[in-house]
């Protein structure tokens, strides 16, 4: 590629146009396979247009909300690009959540238009209670009070826009507090293509990415979905659910180059007959990366070992900050290590004064906000401000860096329980489980899991007049299932004569987490 070709692209990218630059530079190959069919550049970047034109009739201003709440098809695709390229902000929404969830989202995020996969019964019951969604677009089927996607971009202008105006995202993060936050920028940003020189390496004649993870996770999103899309590499779309064999057999029907996975897939991988692995050529793959949980060292040797040296490992937040990121090869030399201390925007470990330690020494993570483009939790000037300490803000990590500047994730602040690569915080269960009329006081944690790193219990104490009980432990799980997205909901129940508490009435989660992790190494 020469230096006028990606001038040219960057130039698209930088309008939120990156599919129309593609769709002239390969206008019929195949930019996306579904569990559907296959869609050509020409046919996505055409119905991207004309979703925009809708969005804009509609009436939706620069900066006003669309809420995205579809599995992982074509338009999803469609829809990101369409607000990405009329400067929309758009909130993909989590179709795990229970409808409570969902409605708190499209109000807190003040949704002025949906577009929804409706076979899912949640997002009925969510939309009752959000008034304010002014268009509201049924993918996959109709709906009462929506108007099928189709039948919306039917007749409208496929043709690239005039003034394209580049919108912007907001995904909603899990706290340690109360309920989750929509991490907002103030202006929109390009998603860059990746070729030759970058971990990646991207080529849009050969590679393929496949995507396993749910889109409206900020990894998948852009590991599998921005990137590619931005650098030309088609995109291939799992089922809604992990499955080892369609998996194995993507990867070799399709011969996909590149994927985002989470160690718990790693772990199924490995666990598969050596029948399975032997039956599939897995050879066109070259570049796995991780992140959001951490990875058990073995696991990873062994990836390594069958696969080869393609496992990269990053660790970042939907906040943002530098980012870190390791290649394998300096991972099996620092087994363990999320990466080395970026040079663009600065990391520090502090104490809980403030003071930066050295290294060796394990603190809070400390990344320097992006002044051009600072995050703030939306709508919650108090949260942004508590995760902040001057230029610099903290995810709640734990971690120290090595003699050779290498970072080491040692723990995190025990509130959020990361489970098979999903944040969840244990306030929200909290919340539900106190609920139950057995209940006096409850602290809900994670506790160690082969499979997915971390399980949810809840530890109880009960009202005076209750007895502990195995029948008693399933009633509450019972009570609360319907309440909460089924990954929230506890694998287990303790119950414990007393909780500790500060003297200011705070629960002491670490207190009640601490015994569980005792003997590990590595606490996350």
């Amino acid at each position: 590629m020469d230096q006028a070709f990606i001038e040219r692209l960057v130039a698209y990218a930088g309008a939120g146009m990156v599919s129309a630059f593609w769709a002239q530079v390969k206008p019929d190959r195949v930019a996306v396979w579904d569990r559907f069919g296959e869609h050509t550049y020409r046919k996505i970047n055409g119905n991207s247009n004309r979703l925009a034109r809708v969005l804009r009739k509609a009436d939706l201003q620069p900066g006003d909300s669309v809420a995205l709440f579809c599995s992982n098809r074509a338009e999803f695709i469609e829809t990101l690009n369409a607000t990405r390229r009329c400067g929309l902000r758009i909130t993909p929404v989590n179709w795990h959540l229970a409808a409570s969830e969902i409605a708190y989202i499209l109000q807190d995020c003040e949704a002025k238009a949906l577009v929804a996969e409706t076979k899912f019964d949640t997002i009925h019951e969510a939309v009752k209670s959000a008034p304010g969604i002014a268009l509201k677009l049924s993918v996959g089927g109709q709906a009462d009070g929506f108007t099928p996607y189709e039948d919306a971009l039917y007749g409208e202008d496929a043709s690239d826009l005039d003034d394209p105006l580049i919108g912007s995202q907001m995904l909603y993060t899990s706290g340690t507090t109360g309920r989750p936050k929509g991490v907002h920028r103030p202006h929109g940003v390009a998603t860059p293509p990746m070729f030759a020189g970058t971990n990646p390496n991207y080529d849009p004649d050969v590679d393929v990415q496949m995507c396993v993870g749910p889109g409206y996770h900020a990894a998948p999103l852009a590991f599998d979905i921005a990137i590619p899309q931005a650098s030309g590499v088609p995109i291939t779309f799992i089922g809604e659910k992990w499955d080892t064999e369609e998996v194995f057999r993507t990867i070799q029907n399709r011969r996909v180059t590149h994927a985002h996975l989470v160690p718990i897939m790693f772990q199924r991988m490995l666990a598969a007959p050596d029948a399975m692995k032997k039956q599939y050529d897995l050879s066109s793959m070259r570049y796995f990366v991780h992140g959001a949980a951490p990875c058990p060292p073995e696991v990873k040797h062994a990836m390594i070992q069958w696969l080869g040296p393609i496992l990269y490992e990053y660790y970042a937040g939907s906040e943002g900050g530098a980012g870190f990121v390791i290649t394998p090869e300096e991972w099996l030399r620092k087994p363990g290590s999320v990466g080395k201390r970026p040079t663009l925007l600065r990391v520090k470990i502090m104490d809980e004064d403030g003071n930066e330690l050295p290294n060796g020494q394990a603190g809070l993570i400390y990344h320097e906000t992006n002044q051009a483009n600072p995050f703030q939790y939306y709508k919650d000037e108090e949260k942004t401000a508590s995760a902040h300490r001057g230029e610099f803000f903290t995810l709640g990590d734990i971690g120290y860096f090595d003699e050779d500047d290498y970072l080491f994730l040692t723990g995190r602040s025990a509130e959020i329980i990361i489970s098979g690569g999903v944040n969840i915080y244990p306030q929200e269960v909290d919340n539900e489980i106190i609920k139950h009329p057995a209940v006096e006081d409850v602290c809900t944690i994670g506790v160690p899991n082969t499979e997915w790193g971390e399980a949810v219990k809840s530890v109880i104490m009960l009202k005076q007049g209750f007895v502990a009980s195995d029948a008693l432990k399933k009633e509450i799980i019972d009570f609360v299932r319907p309440k909460l997205a089924g990954f929230k909901v506890p694998r287990s129940i303790d119950f414990v004569a007393e909780l500790p508490r500060s003297a200011a009435g705070k629960i002491k989660r670490g207190e009640v987490r601490k015994p569980f992790w005792e003997g590990r190494k590595v606490q996350i």
